[in-house]
């Protein structure tokens, strides 16, 4: 009875490898321990090996390939075979006029019988390693580009008042924008938008990267807030981690659909300092003048509350000033 058991899991478990092999996009092959020849191999293994598998069990290395390459597998299964675990080897080899880059894991089993049997499963490195390239040659053409902007923005900086780590005005250029706004709305009765942002605490690894990462990060912030505003608006920084924005001409609504996308577009920001992703968030508080605040002074207390609000609420958060209403 014990035996019927487990020859059926033994069958369950055959079927799961050859189900987790074929889904990984691998190769699977058997051999006899003793004797070095192929008691199994999948469908896979035997297109790579040219040929059905019928042509491939019963036969050995030294019959398929070319001696250098037999000489070198079995050399990895001596190795996995006195081992006794599983061991990952890397092999590279030109085979019908390819190059190819495999990663093969071994691991010698014994059946019920007492057979022995050596279970290696191939898995062509080629694709992740293709993918890897690309993706750090992503990173670097993105990393060139931002010291491209760095660059510009610097020489922008030489040329007008304006903070050298964002490109971004400075305090005095935003607290005279926002008393030139307050008196426009005042004598034009119309409407704009006040919003405070500020950088949420560094993770720990930008933290570990130190000023470079820091100064990438300010950066990447400034560029992203010139890209959502207009002409007409005000972008400035105002300390260490804190912006305000202007919205000429905008209401409460309208500033927090567009405030909402630069918070998801800081969210999914992909910042790079020597081939590392760095990533931040940011907290905003939005306010508008006259419907929050009828004062300057009101107007941006308000802005301060909403962004402490924001703050509150675990950073990454965008909170609208509340609007008062007058009791009749």
């Amino acid at each position: 009875m014990a035996n019927a058991i487990d020859g059926r899991f033994d069958a369950v478990l055959s079927g799961v490898l050859k189900a987790w092999v074929s889904r990984q996009g691998a190769m699977l092959a058997i051999k006899d321990v003793g004797s070095g020849r192929y008691a199994h191999v999948d469908a896979s293994m035997a297109r790579f090996l040219g040929r059905v598998p019928a042509d491939i069990v019963g036969h050995n290395d030294a019959e398929l390939v070319d001696p250098a390459m037999a000489t070198a597998w079995r050399a990895a299964e001596q190795t996995a075979l006195a081992q006794g675990q599983p061991l990952r080897s890397e092999h590279r080899f030109e085979w019908a006029g390819h190059r190819h880059d495999f990663s093969v894991m071994r691991l010698a089993v014994q059946g019920a019988d007492g057979q022995r049997w050596l279970c290696s499963v191939w898995t062509d490195q080629a694709p992740q390693r293709q993918k890897d390239g690309q993706l750090r040659a992503a990173l670097e053409q993105l990393e060139q580009q931002q010291r491209a902007n760095e660059k510009l923005r610097l020489e922008l900086a030489d040329q007008s008042p304006r903070d050298k780590a964002t490109g971004l005005y400075t305090r005095p250029h935003f607290e005279d924008q926002l008393r030139r706004e307050v008196d426009l709305s005042t004598r034009e009765h119309r409407e704009f938008a006040m919003v405070l942002i500020e950088i949420d605490p560094f993770s720990a690894k930008v933290q570990d990267l130190g000023g470079a990462a820091e100064a990438r990060i300010y950066e990447a912030m400034g560029r992203l807030l010139r890209g959502n505003t207009r002409a007409m608006d005000a972008s400035c920084r105002l300390d260490e981690r804190l912006f305000g924005v202007l919205l000429s001409g905008v209401g409460l609504a309208t500033a927090h659909s567009r405030m909402e996308g630069l918070r998801r577009q800081c969210a999914s920001q992909i910042v790079v300092l020597d081939g590392q992703e760095l990533g931040f968030s940011v907290s905003m508080g939005v306010a508008s003048f006259p419907h929050t605040a009828a004062s300057q002074q009101d107007l941006l207390a308000a802005c301060e509350a909403a962004l402490a609000e924001a703050r509150r609420r675990g950073g990454n958060h965008l909170t609208l000033a509340s609007i008062a209403f007058e009791a009749r």
